[in-house]
């Protein structure tokens, strides 16, 4: 179903900061999420949604866990955005709900910390921190692409299950002595660290779609992974570095790629950058902009089998297009013992969709 997007100006701006000029961006009445989810991360999403009593399960966990306190800490120890405090971040904020349509301004802080940080946690209201280190490292362009990241972070519900891994992560460093239960810890969080890395790359598209300026959300890739002197590098060349990242090296490369992203809940800067480059030029961004988007009242009508399917197609064409020498290994095998398959990847895909059909899916 097409939408049609209306027009928005941007919010108000502190006297003596770095901006674009004002310009008038598209809104985009009644979008589902569904329009900037990753599909990995969106069949996560609809088949954790699907199981009855999930929510209640992870909301009585909440209470268990106190989250109750985490919002009074940030209450005490930070400072909190509205109209009278931290007024430019308060209006990117009211800027990007009425751009993605949200239905509610999730409460955000600002953090004294010189780390460039942000995140979005908790279950019956999510609410969004800014580190200082961040907020002093972007202008104000930058600094809407992240609001509108976290926003689509709250919007999508990624703050329940950031709050679960997170907990998650203490309990690892507590009882990851134990032979047993710190092996299945481990497999948990490997598995929401996956499903966190492409969550990611959902609330950039996120991100993106809020500001609506491609040169600022490269920028603030560039600076989270070389700090402030952009004027010292170069988008291309920025850019080219994932591409040199994924053809570079041998075998033993491949591997080591996998290890250094095991424990990462965020993929590399570099990396990101790159992946909202397939989104724009795969051509996703402007049937967005143009107002081809799903709408959130046909959310009830998502099925499962179609967002597996979806994830199991994006992965296969991620994994035949790859140059990585370790993909590249596995792919020349499957080729060389006479595989029924053109891929591996094209092996998963029917995997999947077996098991779909075989759920009733």
């Amino acid at each position: 179903m097409t939408a049609t997007p209306s027009e928005s100006t941007d919010g108000g701006r502190t006297t003596g900061e770095s901006a674009a000029p004002d310009r008038v961006r598209r809104t985009f009445p009644g979008i589902s999420t569904r329009a900037w989810e990753h599909p990995a991360d969106r069949t996560a999403l609809v088949a954790m949604r699907t199981f009855a009593g999930f929510d209640t399960v992870l909301r009585t966990l909440s209470g268990l866990l106190r989250e109750r306190q985490h919002r009074l800490m940030y209450l005490a120890t930070a400072v909190r955005v509205d109209e009278r405090q931290f007024k430019t971040l308060h209006d990117l904020r009211t800027d990007a709900v009425r751009i993605l349509d949200a239905p509610v301004a999730p409460e955000m802080f600002v953090l004294q910390d010189p780390v460039a940080n942000a995140f979005t946690i908790g279950m019956d209201e999510p609410f969004i921190v800014l580190t200082t280190g961040l907020v002093e490292l972007l202008d104000v362009e930058e600094l809407r692409f992240v609001v509108g990241h976290e926003l689509g972070h709250a919007m999508s519900g990624h703050a329940v299950y950031r709050t679960m891994l997170m907990h998650l992560l203490n309990l690892a460093s507590s009882f990851g002595w134990m032979p047993i239960g710190g092996w299945a810890l481990r497999a948990i969080i490997a598995a929401l660290m996956e499903w966190s890395r492409k969550s990611e790359l959902s609330g950039d598209r996120a991100g993106l779609l809020c500001g609506q300026d491609v040169e600022a959300s490269v920028r603030v890739h560039m600076k989270l992974a070389g700090g402030a002197m952009v004027s010292e590098m170069s988008h291309a060349a920025f850019l080219q570095q994932a591409d040199d990242y994924d053809r570079t090296g041998d075998l033993r490369d491949g591997v080591l790629k996998l290890l250094n992203m095991e424990l990462q809940t965020h993929p590399f800067s570099v990396l990101r950058a790159a992946e909202l480059r397939r989104w724009i030029t795969g051509g996703e961004y402007d049937r967005i902009l143009d107002g081809r988007y799903p709408l959130r009242e046909q959310d009830k009508n998502t099925r499962i089998s179609d967002e597996i399917r979806e994830a199991a197609r994006t992965y296969r064409e991620s994994f035949d297009a790859s140059e990585d020498p370790l993909v590249r290994t596995v792919r020349n095998l499957g080729r060389d013992v006479g595989s029924a398959v053109s891929t591996v990847g094209q092996e998963v895909g029917e995997t999947v969709s077996k098991i779909g059909k075989k759920l009733g899916l």
